[in-house]
C-alpha cells in the first residue's frame, strides 16, 4: 500500500515534469516548421496538456483497467472546469474576448451532449470509439483551417506572444520533444500500477480512482497553465486550453481507450458522471458569455460557484464509492 501511495506520488510529479516538456518542445518545434501561432496554441498547448490524460487511459486500457481510463478522461473535464477555473477565477476574474472561444465554447457542449451515445448501451464499443476519433479527427482538421483562413484576434495574440516567449533552438525543441514523451510513458505506468494496486486494497472500483486521484493529477498541466496565463493578464489562453483539453478528453481520450479495449460502464457513469460534467459544461457557457453586450467573464462569484460543484461532487462520489 505505501508502495502504491509513493508510486502515485513519484508518478504524477514526473508525469507533470514530462507533460511540460513535451508540450513545450512540441510547440517550439512546431514554431520553427513554421506553424502558425493560434494553431499552435489551439492544437499543441491546448490539446498537448491533454497528454498526460492519454497516454495514461490508453494504458489503463491496455492493461485492462478500462474503467480507470474512461475515469480519467471525464474526472479530468470536471477537474478542469470546476477546480481548475474555479480556482483561476476566484484569484483573478477571468475576461473573455476571443472570437475563437466563442466559436469553440458552444462546439463542447455539442460534443459533451454528443459522449452520451456511446454510454446508453453501458459500454463504448470498438466502433463506437473509431467514430469518436472519426469526429476528432474532423473537428482538428476543421481547427486547422479556420486558423490557416481566419483573420488574428486577440486570443491569436496571446498564442504568438507565449510561443515567441518560449522559443527555443530547434535541437533542444526535438531533444525535449522525444525526452518528454518518452517520460511521459513511464510517468503514465507508475502511476496506472500505483492507482490500481490501491483501488484494490480499498476494495473500490478504478473508475472512482480515475475520477478523483488520477483525474487531479493528470489536470495539473492545465492548472498550471491556467495560473499562469491570468498571471501574464491572458486571460483567453486559460479558457482555451480548458475547452481545447476537454474536446480532447471527451472525443480522442475515450476514443483511444475504447479502441484499444471495449469499456464497460458501471450504471452510475451517465446518470453521475456524465451528468456532472455536462452541467458544468452548460455552466461554463452560461458564466463566459452573456447577452446584451454586457462583459464576458468568469467572476469570482462564478469561481466558487465551481468549486462548491466540484467539493458536492467528490464528497458525494467518495460515499457512493465506499458505501458509506
Amino acid at each position: 500500500m505505501l508502495l502504491a501511495i509513493a508510486a502515485i506520488i513519484f508518478g504524477l510529479a514526473l508525469l507533470v515534469w514530462s507533460a511540460d516538456r513535451f508540450v513545450e518542445g512540441a510547440a517550439a518545434t512546431a514554431n520553427h516548421l513554421g506553424m502558425p501561432a493560434l494553431l499552435i496554441g489551439m492544437v499543441i498547448i491546448g490539446f498537448g496538456t491533454s497528454a498526460p490524460e492519454m497516454v495514461v487511459s490508453a494504458l489503463a486500457s491496455s492493461q485492462g483497467n478500462p474503467g480507470l481510463a474512461l475515469g480519467n478522461a471525464y474526472g479530468s473535464n470536471i477537474t478542469n472546469i470546476a477546480l481548475i477555473l474555479g480556482i483561476t477565477a476566484v484569484l483573478a476574474p477571468i475576461s473573455v474576448a476571443s472570437q475563437v472561444l466563442k466559436r469553440e465554447a458552444p462546439m463542447l457542449i455539442a460534443i459533451t451532449l454528443l459522449s452520451a451515445w456511446p454510454l446508453m448501451d453501458g459500454v463504448i464499443t470498438e466502433l463506437e470509439a473509431w467514430v469518436l476519433l472519426a469526429i476528432f479527427a474532423s473537428y482538428l482538421g476543421w481547427s486547422i483551417y479556420q486558423g490557416m483562413t481566419g483573420s488574428t484576434d486577440v486570443l491569436s495574440t496571446e498564442y504568438d506572444q507565449e510561443i515567441k516567449a518560449s522559443a527555443m533552438p530547434i535541437g533542444r525543441a526535438v531533444t525535449w520533444l522525444v525526452v518528454g514523451l518518452i517520460l511521459l510513458i513511464i510517468s503514465s505506468r507508475i502511476l496506472v500500477w500505483g492507482a490500481v494496486d490501491i483501488a484494490t486494497a480499498l476494495g473500490v472500483s478504478d473508475l472512482i480512482i480515475g475520477l478523483t486521484v488520477v483525474a487531479i493529477g493528470t489536470s495539473l498541466p492545465e492548472l498550471a497553465s491556467a495560473i499562469a496565463a491570468v498571471r501574464k493578464n491572458e486571460h483567453d489562453l486559460a479558457l482555451g486550453n480548458v475547452i481545447g483539453s476537454n474536446m480532447f478528453n471527451t472525443l480522442a481520450v475515450v476514443g483511444i481507450a475504447g479502441a484499444i479495449t471495449p469499456i464497460s460502464l458501471e450504471p452510475l457513469v451517465l446518470q453521475r458522471d456524465w451528468l456532472v460534467m455536462t452541467v458544468l459544461t452548460f455552466l461554463l457557457l452560461i458564466f463566459a458569455f452573456r447577452p446584451n453586450n454586457r462583459p464576458n467573464r468568469i467572476n469570482r462569484i462564478h469561481g466558487g460557484i465551481f468549486i462548491a460543484c466540484y467539493i458536492g461532487y467528490t464528497v458525494y462520489l467518495l460515499q457512493t464509492g465506499f458505501n458509506v
